[in-house]
């Protein structure tokens, strides 16, 4: 049985999208939308199947298993709702939204009605970051005591402000809670620059484990410096440290001067690929919709991140560690 799979969204992430359901045996894309009907056009030829340029009338054509949306980051609100209250599974592209009564909404109308909501934190699925959690439930990092998440890149304030940390490092703060477990409360700094906002971030991290970290980058730097996201998981018996996502995988034990690395071969192009993790990530998704399982990501880690980056905003905003809430 094929998954009947319908796109929102036409742009490079649409691309994306289609490049990789296309490639599955367990797949049929069923149509595309875009508001231009030749964007979705394009995308639409590769993909073999209808261009639409109204989402009602591509839900009632094709009556899709399951809808992806890769919109814009500040257009996926209005699309997502009108998807989950006509009853259909949706895969969301992050963010899940800018503003929490949105995610709150999205959440709560999609479990009201016990739909499969996925969300892509496809970091999750690149090679050192399953080996990273594995070491961690296996017990080879032992009783945390710290975890930190360093990043770097370009960026701008066309999505507003925080919008670099609420669209791009959802990612690190979920990993981060991923690895390391729920966060309790934050601090934060930031600069603002003009044209800018908030681009560079020092945020000092206290989990409920008791455990400390840090969330910290800028993104007035550059993609091409070498190492420019790392993480690293410190604990009792060893320490984990992976290197770009995809790059490189280290775990060191305690007392023991040797390394355990992992690095993709020579012929190994899928594992050091960034879009790929999308596709890891897919070969976990399919499945579970076909299978009538949860979600391996729920929309609802979406919104947990979109929370604890709107506690980060706060404690900015007013200059004290906010305690994050439970929603």
């Amino acid at each position: 049985m094929a998954l009947r799979v319908a796109i929102i969204g036409a742009g490079n992430w649409g691309a994306q999208h289609v490049r990789a359901f296309s490639a599955r045996d367990d797949v049929e894309i069923v149509g595309v939308y875009s508001r231009t009907l030749a964007n979705a056009e394009r995308r639409a030829q590769v993909a073999h199947c209808r261009a639409y340029d109204d989402i009602d009338a591509m839900l009632d054509a094709e009556t899709p298993d399951l809808v992806s949306i890769c919109l814009p980051n500040t257009q996926h609100y209005a699309p997502t709702l009108q998807v989950i209250r006509r009853g259909f599974a949706v895969f969301a592209e992050k963010p899940l939204v800018f503003s929490l009564d949105e995610g709150r909404e999205l959440v709560r109308e999609a479990e009201k009605r016990e739909l499969f909501f996925a969300i892509n934190f496809n970091h999750r699925f690149a090679t050192p970051m399953l080996k990273a959690k594995a070491a961690v439930d296996d017990g080879q990092v032992g009783l945390l005591s710290f975890a930190t998440w360093r990043f770097g890149g370009e960026g701008d304030a066309s999505s507003g402000p925080d919008g670099n940390l609420i669209e791009t490092q959802c990612h690190g703060l979920d990993l981060l809670e991923h690895l390391a477990g729920p966060i309790h409360s934050v601090s934060a700094e930031m600069t603002d620059r003009p044209g800018h906002g908030h681009s560079t971030i020092s945020v000092a991290l206290k989990f409920d484990s008791g455990a400390v970290g840090a969330l910290i980058g800028s993104y007035d730097t550059s993609y091409a410096y070498p190492g420019t996201c790392t993480l690293e998981i410190d604990g009792s018996a060893g320490r984990v440290v992976v290197t770009d996502t995809v790059r490189r995988f280290e775990l060191s034990r305690s007392g023991d001067e040797t390394r355990q690395v992992w690095e993709a071969g020579y012929f190994n192009d899928r594992e050091r690929s960034f879009h790929a993790t999308f596709d890891a990530h897919l070969d976990r998704l399919v499945p579970a919709l076909l299978a009538g399982d949860p979600p391996p990501v729920p929309a609802r880690a979406g919104y947990r991140a979109l929370l604890l980056a709107h506690s980060i905003i706060e404690s900015e905003r007013t200059g004290t560690r906010v305690t994050v809430p439970i929603d």
